[in-house]
């Protein structure tokens, strides 16, 4: 990558966030034969969450080897090097199309009904807006804060959340505290078990409001189990104690169906920090202020399988279209949004006739949620996540109330991302529209095709 020179030229793609999602999109856009191509990106250095996640296991499927965050991060940057793409840092993007996020600060640029208007702001560019023909969204997704989850009791320093820590640890050297507690059991604050305790620190114990784990059974084994520190399901934080410093935590066991705290339950911990890791949310507000259809389920853009939202030309990629388990997930899915991406901007096709693609069942979310006609005609991925672990389970693809192929899976849990490949010639029986539906499986009484 380069840095970038000239914004007064039209460009053929510009992609918002320079994670493992954008440098993947710009990469295959690149590739697929876009050559204006520029990264926006608010920080001062590109890579994303990948910086802070020292951790290995990234990689496995994308480059067949297991790598650090920043490895990652580095192989990509080398890739980019031999392009011609080009990067804008500490810039942040504040509206598309004239609809911004916050108070207009520069006049809006005319443009041809086929070009995106890009608002940025930054110490070197000034408030300005740039022309692109198509623009691809990998903005990421942010942690759910104290507030969201309104948290009771006072507002002493030493609460905050898993990524916040991950930061602070790793990138900035600091310690965060010696006696932990994490409320929560996603998979930041499951590294974050192992970090802390590598460091020095005592984990108490992880603490999740459900009855099972929203992380994966891999980081479950590897950072608590093999450190021998306790999870427990189905319990909360009820009180948080001191005034300056944290002095400790109240939990208790909840009730499975209400959710409520039961009497009689309550343990104290002492302790000096409290990890919240509770959720994350794609980061949005660009896409909402734009007017851009959005999947009240995943919280991210309405896309077809070529990673187009609502709006044509304008692409979404990554966390901030729905919430990945790896990264290597991110990144196919980011290079396919970036070949559409590229391939929009240099034949603006018109967009194809299309078909939704519903959830049903136990599964909360289907990714794509819409097929075009033409690409019924190639095997499809489709990513989903269910309400609760099933121990046997089946997925069903249907269309117009006909089941066109099942598939069978051991086990499915909402902590772990389903990714399903559908053949083409599944998808060319489908009709008005597909229902992919998760259901338990009896195994005693259920015959079962592969």
């Amino acid at each position: 990558m380069i840095p970038c020179q000239n914004l007064d030229r039209l460009f053929d793609v510009i992609v918002i966030g320079a994670g493992p999602a954008g440098l993947a999109a710009a990469l295959a856009a690149w590739e697929e034969g876009a050559r204006d191509v520029l990264i926006c990106e608010r920080a001062t250095e590109p890579g994303g969450i990948l910086d802070q996640c020292i951790h290995n296991g990234f990689g496995l499927e994308i480059f067949r080897e297991e790598l650090t965050g920043p490895e990652y991060a580095g192989r990509y940057l080398d890739l980019l090097a031999g392009t011609g793409v080009e990067l804008l840092t500490d810039t942040m993007v504040i509206g598309i199309d004239g609809h911004e996020t916050t108070e207009p600060g520069a006049g809006t640029m005319s443009a041809a009904p086929d070009v995106h208007l890009v608002r940025i702001t930054g110490a070197r560019s000034g408030c300005r807006d740039l022309r692109a023909r198509a623009v691809v969204l990998a903005m990421g997704c942010r942690e759910r804060s104290r507030g969201g989850i309104a948290l009771p009791g006072s507002r002493p320093s030493g609460i905050l959340t898993a990524g916040a820590a991950q930061r602070y640890v790793n990138i900035e050297g600091w310690s965060v505290g010696r006696r932990v507690v994490i409320l929560g059991s996603g998979d930041i604050g499951l590294i974050m078990a192992r970090r802390l305790t590598l460091e020095g620190a005592r984990v108490l114990a992880c603490v999740e409001l459900l009855p099972w784990s929203g992380g994966l059974i891999r980081n479950i084994v590897q950072c608590l189990n093999d450190f021998d520190i306790p999870l427990l399901l189905g319990h909360t934080v009820i009180a948080v104690h001191g005034r300056r410093r944290l002095e400790g935590v109240t939990v208790a066991a909840v009730d499975p169906d209400s959710r409520r705290p039961i009497p009689g339950t309550e343990q104290h911990f002492d302790c000096d920090t409290l990890l919240l890791s509770v959720g994350l949310i794609p980061e949005n507000e660009l896409t909402r202020a734009a007017g851009i259809p959005l999947d009240s389920r995943t919280r991210g853009a309405v896309v077809d399988e070529n990673m187009e939202t609502g709006t044509p030309g304008i692409f979404a990629c990554g966390n901030v279209l729905h919430v990945h388990d790896l990264v290597d997930y991110v990144s196919a899915e980011s290079a396919r949004a970036g070949r559409a991406a590229a391939r929009y901007a240099l034949s603006r096709e018109a967009r194809p006739d299309s078909l939704a693609v519903l959830p049903a069942g136990e599964l909360s979310y289907v990714v794509p949620q819409r097929l075009t006609r033409s690409g019924l005609g190639r095997s499809q991925t489709l990513y989903g996540r269910v309400r609760r672990p099933l121990p046997q389970a089946q997925l069903l693809l249907e269309s117009d109330g006909v089941v066109l192929a099942r598939w069978k899976r051991e086990r499915l849990t909402p902590g772990e991302m389903i990714r399903l490949n559908v053949p083409a010639v599944i998808l060319q029986q489908a009709g008005s529209g597909l229902v992919l539906r998760a259901e338990p499986l009896d195994l005693t009484t259920e015959e079962e095709r592969p």
